[in-house]
């Protein structure tokens, strides 16, 4: 029995399915958990000594890579003064400082622990602020697990095909509603059927947690027409998609504005971290200044916020990173393009920026229903060629593949020839 086997075992006597967050337990691909003991630049090594190049990268903030120099060298710094406070520090005020500095429209921000935190507090504020109840959200797009947003989810959700979570109230889920993601005319519709009741509009502006779905032409420019024409307030969750698409996030790279904007793991470095942040009259709305009450023991903690400065500062001052990570993965995405196709196996390959899914399917993916028709048993059956390969990928069909600045030719030369081979075992 292998180590990891070991510990999933012993795991499974004390965690619920052996873990700590659904996606890690392989239900979708079968199999047993690889667990992490190191990693370091674009690899990671497991319990059992094997290195593996790595496209999950803690789903998404090493931009850098792992273990990058400055982000470890801050948070040894940090440290050595203390883990936590309970009280405010400065590096909270330079994060948030540099967030606003990169971020058209964000003017005010508040510091959370997590993503799904700053999109419930979002929320929040969007229902303060317009005096309505009801939101608009996508099928396929995950928000975190606030009861409020497990309606018709991605991520784990979907990979356990229960997109309604069990406990969530009826009455919390009456509020939500879902719309089609790219589908303009369909969120139209939910605006009309219930006037002046929704409060935000809530999209991950690049969907990611159906796999890697690109908003088509106008659709994010169409939903900012909506909310203004229905005086709805566009909240744009960039947890994954923020400081990773643009020094700006979707915002920048779409050239629409949000009223409200949630960040997530990025602005940690890697650390566990979060935030919402907008317009200063929206967010005047938060405690103390307002009553919307947000609060948190460990929000603004010293260490990650040190991780995270270190990372911002980087992206901001060498920003032909973003250069070298789309490229990278644009050469991935035409490989593994190019290496099913050699074989016969249909893929469709979604990239923007340095996030792509290669979906087992010849049918080009806009929306969710497009993605639950791809071929999640061909995608197990070569994530697990993949693993056997040494190239660790999302143990899921609906998640989405990262590129960091770590990932070398080689390790993209290395992939392809990998994918090669993985492709022609599962065919």
């Amino acid at each position: 029995m292998s180590v990891s086997e070991e510990l999933f075992e012993r795991a499974k006597c004390v965690l619920p399915g052996g873990v700590n967050s659904p996606v890690r337990a392989f239900g979708a691909v079968g199999g047993t958990p690889k667990f992490m003991s190191s990693g370091r630049g674009s690899r990671i090594t497991d319990a059992d000594g094997a290195s593996y190049i790595d496209y999950v990268c803690s789903w998404g903030p090493l931009i850098l890579g792992h273990n990058h120099p400055d982000i470890r060298a801050a948070v040894e710094r940090a440290a050595r003064h203390g883990l936590s406070f309970g009280a405010p520090c400065e590096d909270e005020v330079n994060v948030a400082e540099l967030m606003c500095a990169m971020v058209h429209g964000l003017e005010t921000v508040r510091m959370t622990s997590s993503g799904t935190e700053a999109v419930m507090s979002a929320v929040r504020v969007a229902r303060r602020a317009t005096g309505r109840e009801k939101l608009i959200k996508f099928e396929g797009c995950y928000h975190g697990h606030s009861d409020a947003m497990l309606v018709k989810a991605g991520s784990g959700a979907l990979t356990f095909g229960k997109p309604d979570s069990g406990g969530v109230p009826d009455g919390t889920a009456s509020l939500t509603l879902t719309a089609r993601y790219n589908d303009l005319a369909s969120v139209a519709a939910l605006f009309d059927a219930n006037p002046s009741e929704v409060a935000a509009v809530i999209v991950e502006p690049v969907a990611a947690n159906m796999g890697v779905v690109a908003p088509a032409d106008g659709f994010l420019a169409g939903l900012r027409a909506l909310c203004d024409k229905n005086g709805a307030l566009l909240l744009f969750d960039e947890v994954i998609t923020g400081f990773r698409l643009a020094p700006g996030g979707a915002q920048e790279k779409y050239g629409v504005a949000a009223d409200l904007v949630t960040f997530g793991k990025i602005i940690g470095g890697g650390m566990p971290v979060g935030a919402f942040g907008g317009r200063r009259e929206l967010m005047a709305h938060v405690a103390p200044l307002g009553d919307v009450y947000q609060a948190g023991t460990l929000s603004g903690n010293p260490v990650a916020m040190a991780a995270g400065l270190a990372q911002l500062r980087h992206l901001n001052e060498h920003r032909e990173v973003y250069d070298t990570i789309d490229g990278a993965c644009a050469l991935l995405a035409d490989g593994l393009a190019a290496a099913a196709s050699k074989v016969g196996v249909p893929v469709t390959v979604n990239r923007v920026g340095s996030l792509m899914t290669v979906f087992f399917t010849g049918e080009q993916i806009r929306d969710f229903d497009a993605a639950s028709r791809s071929n999640g048993e061909l995608y197990a059956a070569w994530f697990h060629a993949m693993l056997r390969r040494g190239v660790y990928l999302p143990p899921s069909r609906y998640e989405a593949m990262f590129v960091s600045s770590a990932h070398s030719g080689a390790d993209i030369a290395r992939t392809i020839r990998a994918a090669r081979a993985a492709f022609a075992e599962v065919l």
